[in-house]
């Protein structure tokens, strides 16, 4: 588990806020429960290149390692 995963689901909302994650690509897909408590600007501190939300669906650019992400937050869920 890494840091970056750590800050990554607490700017998600934390745990309780998520409904699914999945990586695709460069880009982590996730659907969370109340889009208001997602933190754009943490997320982009984290290290994203972009962040989309486009009502419930918050899309996080991250690159090619968005897999190794994807694993580390699962771990933490």
């Amino acid at each position: 588990m890494t840091d970056q995963a750590a800050r990554v689901l607490a700017a998600l909302g934390g745990v309780a806020n998520i409904i699914d994650i999945e990586p695709c690509t460069t880009r982590l897909r996730s659907e969370v429960r109340d889009p208001a408590l997602v933190d754009v600007a943490a997320l982009r501190g984290v290290g994203a290149h972009g962040v989309m939300v486009s009502g419930r669906v918050v899309q996080v650019v991250i690159g090619p390692s968005v897999d190794t992400l994807a694993t580390d937050l699962e771990d933490l869920m």
